[in-house]
């Protein structure tokens, strides 16, 4: 059974538990979850507390199952990656389909990453983003076994700035401005792959004898050939 909304043309809508976990999480995301009441979420339902109840256990069970929503997607990923693939294939297909799934869950994605573990639903979200994020730590690991990530690299850390990286896009990417979702993936696995430059190799100077200041040194990316063109271009400044 479902219960009514009133429409902008006054017309009324059943509301099901979907259409009301759209509604509760718009309110969380807006007003902070500790911050929501039920009388904040029946005014922007529009229906009744009595309504929502019918539906939900209460605030707390609409917050666990929004969480469960995007950790079920974004644990998909891991199940979506080819075990023959090298560990750096593999750590490329995480980071392009978190970004697609961060666009197209995004509203549930934008509430995970604001939880702050206040209550036993987030505590428990926490944990199981920490689980993923540690198998994404193991996957860095392994591209560093193998030599195809730059040597040094603390495997913790680089997950912490990929993903630093990756939900940035959630502050930026707001579908009602128009802004092309389409080549956002994409874009954000070469900017980790492969940094901003388009070649290994710096570009030469037309001056036979440039300052040091003028040495085109490239940004660091993930992969190791970046790397070796940025001591090279450090070794001839000198």
């Amino acid at each position: 059974m479902t219960s009514p909304r009133r429409t902008k043309a006054g017309l009324r809508r059943p509301y099901d538990s979907e259409s009301l976990l759209t509604v509760a999480v718009g309110v969380f995301n807006t007003r902070g979850y500790d911050g929501t009441t039920m009388e904040h979420l029946s005014a922007a339902a529009g229906i009744g507390k009595s309504s929502i109840y019918h539906h939900v256990a209460g605030k707390e069970d609409l917050l666990q199952r929004a969480l469960d929503r995007a950790l079920n997607a974004l644990g998909s990923v891991l199940e979506e990656i080819d075990p023959q693939a090298s560990a750096l294939d593999q750590l490329a297909t995480v980071v392009r389909r978190s970004v697609e799934i961060l666009i197209r869950e995004l509203p549930y994605v934008t509430l995970l990453l604001r939880v702050r573990g206040n209550s036993r639903v987030e505590r428990e979200a926490m944990q199981r983003r920490r689980e993923f994020d540690a198998r994404v730590v193991e996957l860095v690991r392994r591209a560093l076994s193998d030599g195809s990530v730059t040597s040094g690299l603390d495997p913790s850390l680089t997950t912490r700035l990929i993903f630093g990286l990756v939900n940035s896009v959630s502050e930026w990417y707001h579908p009602e401005r128009g802004i092309d979702e389409v080549g956002i993936p994409e874009a954000v696995v070469a900017l980790v792959m492969h940094g901003l430059t388009p070649s290994p190799t710096p570009p030469v100077s037309s001056s036979p004898t440039p300052p040091v200041s003028s040495s085109p040194i490239p940004p660091a990316s993930l992969t190791p050939s970046s790397t070796d063109a940025r001591t090279a271009a450090l070794t001839e400044a000198r």
